[in-house]
């Protein structure tokens, strides 16, 4: 599986923001699914670059259930599109 990190900085894992203001943590399952939203949010020059980790899935559900930190997992058949508030 994969997560995106502020590049440079492993711990610093991306979120999204849900419209309840939860933040949210995508595990990717394939690595071209993570590549396609990441080539995304570089069109964007408002936040800061990421880069793709490769993370064991279940340390990651684990991490973030123990943190009690909401995660979604997305499967080769979703499709995760950059929030509309990154544009210009």
């Amino acid at each position: 599986m994969f997560i995106l990190t502020l590049q440079g900085d492993d711990q610093g894992v991306f979120s999204i923001i849900s419209d309840e203001g939860e933040q949210i943590i995508p595990i990717f399952e394939c690595e071209d699914d993570v590549e396609r939203y990441n080539l995304q949010m570089d069109e964007y020059t408002k936040h800061p670059k990421l880069q793709i980790v490769e993370v064991d899935g279940e340390v990651i559900v684990t991490a973030c259930e123990s943190r009690q930190q909401k995660y979604a997992i997305i499967g080769v058949d979703d499709f995760l599109v950059p929030p509309k508030d990154l544009e210009d």
